[in-house]
């Protein structure tokens, strides 16, 4: 098993706990980000092959990269960079609403 896979599931794992244990909504966003970028990073390792080459090069089809992977992944993180953008905005219309950044203080205003 390679390295970056192993990598790309340990950060995984390790964003999912920082979610859930985080009690600031500024470090819920990071983790949100970090467990984005980790999910780019295994899934694009995942579907390279050793060996192929840029698919506007001449040469073997059988051996060319195939570029809908690396497409999707371009539009996942623009699509995840408008969401960071909503969310920080959502979290400062927040502080200036409640006074605070805490999921348990906002859940006990309520």
């Amino acid at each position: 098993m390679e390295i970056t896979i192993v990598l790309g599931f340990f950060i995984i794992f390790l964003s999912i706990y920082g979610l859930c244990v985080s009690k600031n909504i500024i470090k819920s966003i990071i983790f949100l980000n970090i467990l984005q970028g980790s999910i780019i990073l295994l899934f694009l390792d995942l579907v390279n092959f050793k060996n192929a080459k840029v698919p506007i090069l001449p040469g073997e089809i059988n051996m060319m990269v195939d570029p809908l992977p690396q497409a999707l992944m371009i539009t996942t993180i623009v699509i995840g960079a408008s969401v960071t953008s909503l969310l920080l905005m959502m979290s400062i219309k927040l502080f200036h609403h409640y006074g605070t950044i805490n999921w348990k203080e906002l859940m006990e205003t309520e």
